[in-house]
């Protein structure tokens, strides 16, 4: 998001960008834009997303702004609301088709909860936008509305600091949440002659420790917890492997575009990736991925074959050059303008 709302604020659009106060939550650094954090009693379920609902309606409600944009399903309905109360535009930024996420597919009654919600509101908005050409042509099926597509990729780096650690690591960075595989890749790496380093927490933060325990890898495995974007880009790097692994737990997950594959891929780093459509779609064009279902067994043989084979993992390198020439948010930025321009 502060790419996004960074960008609109380069191009002259006052934004204020509202977020949750989490106990963790660490001093945003100085942006330019306003960012707002609301403090919540509830942390998660239900009573979470129905708190979500309430404040950020009456938030907005006594806030001006001239066009309301909505990250994601679960705060949709509020910006639609008040939105249509003003006689506002609306945009909706579909990070991921969230009825179909891990969380949501596999609960029926609370799916179809949120399928009603989307069902109610996504014809409704003014413009809408998701981050691959998968999700676009599904919501585009289904609610007959056109979506464009603005991927989460990341900004230009024309200097990278590489250095040869040793041991070599794999990196994952992001959420540590169900369907990421990563209970998988603990036992996978074990005996490996390589370190795994974890940046994120999430659901299964205390069950991924608990396993390095049980697997007694602990000396194999570091969880970094929370890494600033900053810090973030000067780790990444240095890792050997990107991790991307995912489990097919529902659409959203299958025509995901992850924005820590471009990562990885914009350092330098090969990646690690689940055989999903927009994944093989963008190997076709800069083979700088790899391969393997998710099982245990499956990613140990495509980390061991790259560890047996460096002229492979060199050429896999040398495709990361083209991509993060190409793959950055300098080529995505015009796009994302021209969007919001025509709802001024």
């Amino acid at each position: 998001m502060q790419r996004i709302c960074g960008s609109l604020s380069k191009a002259g659009y006052e934004l204020t960008l509202i977020g949750r106060k989490l106990p963790h939550s660490k001093d945003l650094p100085d942006l330019p834009f306003t960012c707002v954090r609301l403090p919540f009693i509830f942390r998660r379920g239900k009573f979470f997303y129905m708190e979500l609902q309430i404040r950020l309606f009456f938030y907005l409600l006594f806030h001006r702004f001239d066009i309301y944009g909505a990250v994601d399903l679960d705060t949709l309905l509020p910006n639609l609301l008040v939105a249509r109360l003003k006689g506002k535009k609306l945009v909706y930024d579909a990070h991921e088709y969230f009825t179909e996420v891990p969380e949501v597919v596999h609960r029926p009654v609370v799916q179809k909860i949120w399928l009603g919600i989307e069902k109610f509101c996504v014809p409704r908005v003014d413009l809408a936008y998701t981050v691959s050409p998968g999700l676009a042509d599904l919501f585009e099926e289904k609610y007959h509305k056109p979506f464009a597509v603005i991927r989460n990729l990341p900004f230009r780096q024309t200097s990278i600091h590489k250095e040869k650690h040793d041991p070599p690591f794999i990196l994952y960075q992001g959420a540590l949440n169900e369907g990421r595989c990563l209970e998988m890749l603990l036992p996978a790496i074990q005996g490996l002659p390589l370190q795994l380093w974890i940046a994120g927490e999430g659901d299964l933060s205390s069950d991924l420790r608990q396993l390095c325990r049980d697997l007694k890898i602990e000396d194999q495995v570091k969880f970094l917890g929370y890494v600033s974007p900053n810090e973030l880009r000067k780790i990444t790097p240095q890792a050997y492997l990107g991790f991307n692994v995912l489990e097919n737990k529902g659409l959203s997950y299958y025509y995901s575009l992850a924005n820590k594959c471009f990562d990885y891929l914009q350092a330098g780093v090969p990646c690690l990736c689940s055989p999903f459509p927009e994944y093989l779609r963008l190997a076709q064009e800069y083979p700088a991925l790899i391969f393997a279902a998710a099982h245990s067994e499956e990613i140990r043989l495509a980390i061991t074959r790259l560890l047996n084979d460096p002229e492979m993992y060199h050429q896999l390198v040398a495709a990361c050059i083209p991509a993060g020439e190409n793959l950055n948010w300098e080529s995505e930025e015009p796009l994302l303008l021209a969007l919001y321009e025509k709802q001024v």
